[in-house]
């Protein structure tokens, strides 16, 4: 595989929305093609029809897309059934698949009485030796065998892309299911069919796969392919745990819908748990062109929203107006260029820039519980040209007029400014609303 160009596949399951985990997974892969001028290919993992949802298929395109990981392949394994039955016949004609007739229920006791004994719950390949009689019985009975995988009790080896040399005992390892009693492949022998057809090269993924490459390595040299390269990355956690599409721990679709910008997340999950200090990239293209697979550590890589946060708060500080006006229009936020760059410096994510869209252009209702506080403060508000300064010497000049200080000179001023008990500096607010509305909101009336 040296001197063919890398084919790569990202083969999400469309069952939950693309959590940064899975992300990250397409990341790398896409990088790693795109560095040695190969292609990535997304192939979507289809086959259990009773989880599989259109939207999330939709959802996991558009949060590519959105990340611009484009696909130079695209297919789908439901397309792909016909292939799966004839990599089973040739299994069952080989002597490497075989039917197996236990209920989900004897197999726990079984599972339970190795484990009560100290021994590892590997299968006891009990279906091997069933005679033709006592198969007929059980489909007299209504069961329907479940298909396993006959694997060789030998070594299993591979020089892993991160984890460095990796060996398995074949006897070690449970023969795996590959169709179910209702007729329906499993993961494991459809991405070996697939992988093998479709000529990947290079499968990068996470670590909870290791088991998993060694009986995939076994099934692809059965059906006659050679297994790819692979690497297994660590994974991500966050402080509760492992990130989890089902738990609902990071999904790319809220953090689009929340103003992170797309350049973060690939700079973040491209560089979280490399060698690699964690800043913001100029582009996608220079990810592509920074990227090492050996820069990847060992150690599971925790994944922080705050290091995003701070990312993406360092991104807007320096954007264009140009960059971002069509995204504001789409949330129904009206500014032009001026506001946005008197903003910028103070904003996290796209989002803050409605509270100050709503404070400053907006009319609102002033709070005030003290009238006469509020009346005799609008009489203090520097004249001349308004700056962020004007802020402090409107204040001073308020607490040297009335003795207040604190929360008992702050906060009433900023409920009668901006209607609200939190928000923006007032700094900035006051120089961008103006003179006039300041001392008509400090008035109590409605500007």
């Amino acid at each position: 595989m040296a001197d063919t160009l890398p084919l790569v596949r990202f083969a999400p399951s469309p069952t939950g929305w693309l959590h940064v985990g899975n992300a990250r997974t397409a990341l790398m892969n896409y990088l790693f093609a795109k560095s040695l001028g190969g292609q990535f290919m997304l192939r979507i993992d289809d086959t259990d029809a009773e989880r599989s949802r259109a939207e999330y298929e939709e959802g996991l395109k558009q949060d590519l897309q959105w990340l611009r990981l484009e696909w130079d392949v695209l297919t789908k394994q439901s397309d792909r059934f016909a292939k799966y039955d004839e990599a089973k016949m040739k299994l069952v004609t080989d002597g490497r698949l075989y039917p197996c007739y236990e209920t989900a229920e004897e197999l726990e006791v079984k599972r339970k009485m190795l484990i009560g004994r100290g021994l590892p719950p590997v299968y006891d390949r009990a279906g091997l030796t069933d005679s033709d009689e006592k198969r007929q019985a059980y489909e007299a009975e209504g069961r329907r065998p479940h298909w396993r995988f006959k694997l060789e009790h030998a070594p299993i080896r591979w020089d892993d892309m991160v984890r460095g040399p990796v060996e398995f005992q074949g006897g070690n390892l449970s023969d795996p299911v590959l169709f179910r009693e209702d007729g329906v492949v499993l993961f494991t022998l459809a991405t070996s069919v697939d992988d093998g057809e479709m000529g990947i090269t290079h499968i990068i993924r996470g670590e909870d796969h290791v088991s998993n490459t060694a009986i995939q390595v076994q099934i692809m040299e059965a059906l006659g392919y050679r297994p790819p390269v692979f690497g297994h990355m660590a994974l991500l956690k966050m402080k509760e745990g492992k990130i989890s599409k089902r738990a609902g721990g990071g999904d790319i679709k809220s953090l689009r819908e929340n103003g992170v910008f797309p350049l973060v997340m690939t700079s973040y999950l491209a560089r979280i748990g490399t060698s690699d200090a964690i800043e913001l990239a100029p582009s996608l293209e220079e990810l592509v062109a920074q990227f090492d697979i050996k820069k990847l550590g060992r150690a599971m890589a925790n994944y922080d929203p705050a290091e995003v946060e701070r990312l993406n708060q360092k991104l807007l500080h320096l954007m264009p107006f140009s960059e971002v006006h069509a995204q504001l229009d789409a949330r129904g936020i009206s500014i032009d260029a001026a506001f946005w760059e008197s903003i910028k410096a103070n904003l996290t994510t796209l989002d803050d820039v409605r509270d100050w869209w709503e404070i400053i252009q907006q009319p609102i209702t002033p709070q005030i519980a003290d009238p006469a506080f509020a009346s005799e403060a609008a009489t203090l508000l520097p004249t001349g040209e308004w700056s962020e300064a004007s802020w402090d010497q409107f204040v001073a000049a308020v607490k040297e007029k009335t003795g207040r200080k604190g929360k008992e000179l702050f906060m009433p001023l900023r409920l009668a400014l901006t209607g609200m008990e939190h928000g923006p500096e007032m700094k900035t607010v006051l120089a961008l609303i103006g003179r006039e509305r300041a001392e008509k909101r400090l008035k109590g009336e409605v500007a």
